[in-house]
C-alpha cells in the first residue's frame, strides 16, 4: 500500500512568536492572575483570620503560608490552560500557543519546568525571556529546557 502525502494544511508549521506579543500576552495573564489572588486572598483572610483565629485584622508582615499558596495558585492557573489547550486567556487573545516541537499539549511536568525556569529565568532583569532576540530558533531559556516552544497561531 503506497505512503499517503500529508498535506500541509493539515499540519501546519507555525513561526515563533514574537517577543511583544509574548508580553502583551504575559500582561493579560498578569491581570487575571492579580484578580485571582485578591479572591484567594480575601477567601484565606475570611477563613484563617476571622474564623479560626478570631483577628479581625490580618497581621503585618510576611506570611510564608499565604505566599505559598499565591505560588501554588499561579502554577495551577498556568498549567491547566497549558495543558488543556496550549493557551492561557491572555494567549488566546493574542493568538499564541505553547506546544512540543510537534504540535502536542504539553505535559504536566513541561508545564512545572516551565513555571519554575520562567521564574529563575525572569529574576535576572528578564534575560531568560529576552534570550529569544538571539537564539537562532527564537526560544527563551525555559522554552529550551522544558522542550516547548510558543507559536503565533495567524488568522
Amino acid at each position: 500500500m503506497p505512503k499517503q502525502k500529508i498535506k500541509p494544511e493539515s499540519s501546519p508549521a507555525y513561526l515563533p512568536a514574537p517577543l511583544w506579543r509574548r508580553l502583551a500576552a504575559m500582561v493579560y495573564d498578569s491581570m487575571l492572575l492579580i484578580a485571582l489572588i485578591f479572591v484567594v486572598t480575601a477567601i484565606y483572610h475570611g477563613v484563617v483570620n476571622n474564623w479560626l483565629l478570631g483577628v479581625e485584622d490580618a497581621p503585618v508582615g510576611f506570611n510564608p503560608f499565604l505566599s505559598t499558596i499565591y505560588v501554588f495558585i499561579c502554577f495551577f492557573f498556568l498549567a491547566h490552560f497549558w495543558g488543556k489547550n496550549g493557551q492561557t486567556l491572555g494567549m488566546q487573545a493574542w493568538r499564541l500557543r505553547v506546544q512540543k516541537s510537534d504540535g502536542s499539549n504539553i505535559s504536566l511536568m513541561q508545564s512545572l519546568l516551565r513555571f519554575v525556569v520562567g521564574i529563575l529565568s525572569l529574576a535576572p532583569a528578564g534575560l531568560g525571556l529576552f534570550w529569544m532576540l538571539v537564539d537562532k530558533d527564537k526560544k527563551t531559556w525555559y522554552d529550551r529546557y522544558a522542550e516547548t516552544e510558543v507559536v503565533y497561531i495567524p488568522k
